[in-house]
Parts: structure tokens; C-alpha cells; sequence
């Protein structure tokens, strides 16, 4: 009876440590570029693994995490060579894709070359940046809605703007309306999640739209329980702890107004039926509307700027569902304080930061950022825009986005919330 039950545990445990394996090597989970730190990653002693180097951080993991980190980086030798062989491809400039001249003014395409100019101190704009994100996270008289939860406390599908780069050791959350198409590309470029005729991309704008914001592209957090069931959480901490986490936002009234015009003053189907029906019969009393947003243009029956601050501030918007992302706060989106990020940048510094960030990432050498939009929807626009808005509903407004003005450095628009 003892053999047998000796026997019966042994199978459990090798079942056991097989399926481990599988996870690790199978599904290829944060095995590439561990050894990957920028000047603001943790330090590791020099020639030490991470992942196997017994810091104070990995000494209150618990037993599950740190088997699964060591597990993890087993592979490291392997993916960096083959990393290495990729890397030393440079993608050369393209052509840009078409676009109609109402979506060019509209968007603000700008198809010209940057030249990062090199008047930031970038490393210590990063390191403000973190400062003040951090300050206010710490701060108790600062408060705002989820501040307090920890990260286990995070539903998956608040997860989703998380995608992972397990290849070179890189999570990024995208923040509609700050560029996120282009990095969005860079992120299938750098994981080589998309393969065009078997080949994967190597030039960023060569990536269709379309694909760039179909969810299927990207390994996302909250895809993690499908494929890593009860260890999910677990790999997400050690990614969390391993990888370089970055984030790009927006002054959050310019990103407002930039979100109504790409999916307001543009022929878009889908934001016309869930979002502009209601409005308009909400707002401006309009019934019998047209069914396609063709119609409706043709009519002149578009959503107004006004109609829209008065979806954002209606208690019954949110009793239906959570904002859209074009327009959720990018706390919401990101957790800024539950997530702590190695860079933030910003779009009103874009060109400057992202050469940055691809040097920090290593990466420079293998992609350049796309050209980025010209920021047409200026901060300079806001007194234009917020003219015909009441007061009232400017200081609601600011109080709705007020976290992400106060984590990410940017100053109250006073000129806005007063007479």
C-alpha cells in the first residue's frame, strides 16, 4: 500500500510540473529579455540572473511565483540569440497609407520625418514624471474612485490595454486618442504577433488599421485566464516585476475634444448607432432618426460638442456601462497606482519621448516610431471649444477627470472653471 501511494504521488507531482512546462514553453510566457532593465528597472548584481537572484524583492514572493520565475528564465539564452539575429534588421521608411482628405484634416495626419529634438533631459523629466504619479498615489488626501484596491482586486476585463511583449520584456498600456495606433504597431513589429504572407512585419505603417485594433492581435492581461488559468495572476505579477511598463497620456480636455471629432464629425457607423442615436434624442430632442449615419450627416444631424459633455456628466450613462474607452479616464484604463510604470510619456512631447523610450527598450535599431499627427486638436483650442459650455458643467467636467490632470502633472485649466 505505501509503494502504491508513493507511486500515485509521484505521478501527481511530475502531472503537476509537466503542466507547468507546457505553460512555460508552449505558450512562450515571459521567457525572452528578462535580463531586460532600463536606468529606471530595479538593479540586479552583475552577471545574476533575474529571476533566479535572490533579491528582496523576490525573497516575499511567494513559493508559486518564485518557482514560476525561475522556471521562466531557464529559456533565457535561448530567446536573447534569437532576439539578437531579428534586431539586427533595421526597418526602412514606407510609404503612407491612403487616407481621405476629410479624415487628414480631421485626424491631422503628419506624414513629414522627425528629428528628435534633444533640448528635454529626458531622464529627469522621467524621473518628475514618476514623482509626481507616485505622490499623489501615496497621497491620502488625494482620493478618486478604485485608487485604493490593490492589483488582485482588478477585474480581467479591466486588464485589456495591457498588451505584452514577451519577446523583448514589454507591457504597454494604450490610451486611445494618444497615439496608440502607432504604438500599437510597434508592439506587433517588436512580439511579432501579426505574419503577412507567413513573414512577420518589420516596418510599422506597413500594419493595416484594421489589424493594428482587432483584439486578436495582441496578448492582452486579461486574456491570461483562458490560457494560464489560477496561475494567471501569478504571471502577471512577475511580468509586472520583470518587464519595462509604459504608458503614453494626454492633456485630458484636449483628449476630449479630439475623441469627439475623430468619432463624431467622421462617417463612423458604429459610434452613430450606440452613441449618437441616444445623444441626439437625449440632447436635442430629435426622434425618428435616420438609421445610417450617412442619412443622418446628409441631413445635417451630428452630435453636438454640447451634447456630448452632457453624456459625460448624465449619472444615467455609466448605470448602463462603463464609459467608452476614447474617452475613460486614463486611470481607469491604466491603474497608475496599482501598476508601477518605468515611463511615461506624453503626446505633447511624443517625438522626444518615443526615440527615448526605444533607446531605454533597446530597440532602436530594429524600428523607428511611425511619423506621428500633428497635433491639431491643441490645448491653445480648449477656450474655443468650452466657449459654449456652461460653467456648471465645465467644473463637473473637470472633477470627472480631475485624477488624470493631477497624476500626470497636468495644470488645472482655470481660464475654463472660472467666470
Amino acid at each position: 500500500m505505501t509503494k502504491a501511494r508513493l507511486l500515485r504521488l509521484s505521478v501527481v507531482l511530475v502531472s503537476i510540473f509537466m503542466i507547468l512546462l507546457i505553460i512555460v514553453y508552449w505558450d512562450n510566457v515571459g521567457t525572452a529579455h528578462f535580463y531586460l532593465h532600463t536606468s529606471f528597472s530595479r538593479p540586479h548584481s552583475p552577471g545574476a540572473i533575474p529571476g533566479i537572484s535572490a533579491g528582496e524583492d523576490w525573497e516575499a514572493l511567494p513559493d508559486v511565483d518564485e518557482f514560476l520565475a525561475k522556471l521562466l528564465s531557464s529559456n533565457l539564452k535561448q530567446n536573447s540569440s534569437a532576439s539578437q539575429k531579428t534586431e539586427q534588421l533595421l526597418v526602412q521608411s514606407s510609404s503612407k497609407p491612403v487616407v481621405s482628405n476629410l479624415e487628414e484634416n480631421v485626424r491631422g495626419y503628419d506624414w513629414s520625418t522627425h528629428n528628435a529634438r534633444n533640448s528635454l533631459d529626458q531622464e529627469k523629466l522621467q524621473v518628475e514624471r514618476q514623482r509626481t504619479l507616485r505622490e499623489f498615489c501615496a497621497n491620502s488626501s488625494f482620493a478618486f474612485p478604485t485608487k485604493e484596491r490593490s492589483f488582485d482586486d482588478i477585474p480581467n476585463y479591466e486588464l485589456n490595454h495591457l498588451i505584452v511583449d514577451d519577446r523583448h520584456g514589454i507591457i504597454y498600456c494604450y490610451v486611445p486618442k494618444v497615439a496608440c495606433t502607432n504604438w500599437k504597431r510597434v508592439m506587433i513589429v517588436l512580439s511579432e504577433s501579426l505574419l503577412d504572407q507567413g513573414v512577420p512585419y518589420r516596418n510599422p505603417l506597413d500594419i493595416p488599421r484594421e489589424h493594428v485594433h482587432n483584439t486578436s492581435t495582441h496578448l492582452t492581461f486579461n486574456k491570461f485566464w483562458r490560457r494560464y488559468g489560477k496561475f494567471s495572476r501569478h504571471l502577471m505579477k512577475i511580468k509586472l516585476k520583470k518587464y519595462t511598463k509604459f504608458l503614453f497620456v494626454r492633456d485630458p480636455f484636449v483628449r476630449l475634444i479630439s475623441a469627439f471629432r475623430s468619432k463624431f464629425e467622421l462617417e463612423n457607423e458604429e459610434f452613430y448607432r450606440r452613441f449618437a442615436i441616444p445623444m441626439l434624442k437625449l440632447y436635442s430632442n430629435h426622434t425618428n432618426l435616420p438609421t445610417s449615419v450617412s442619412e443622418a450627416f446628409r441631413a445635417g444631424l451630428k452630435v453636438s460638442f454640447s451634447d456630448f459633455i452632457q453624456y459625460l456628466l448624465d449619472p444615467r450613462t455609466e448605470k448602463m456601462a462603463p464609459f467608452n474607452e476614447h474617452w475613460r479616464q486614463v486611470y481607469r484604463l491604466c491603474h497608475p497606482c496599482q501598476i508601477d510604470y518605468d515611463f511615461i510619456g506624453k503626446l505633447e512631447t511624443l517625438d522626444e519621448d518615443a526615440a527615448y523610450l526605444l533607446q531605454l527598450l533597446k530597440v532602436d535599431r530594429l524600428l523607428h516610431f511611425p511619423p506621428s499627427y500633428r497635433n491639431r486638436t491643441a490645448s491653445s483650442w480648449e477656450d474655443d471649444w468650452f466657449a459654449k459650455i456652461p460653467l456648471t458643467w465645465r467644473q463637473q467636467l473637470y472633477k470627472l477627470y480631475e485624477a488624470d490632470f493631477v497624476l500626470f502633472g497636468y495644470p488645472k485649466p482655470e481660464n475654463l472653471l472660472k467666470d
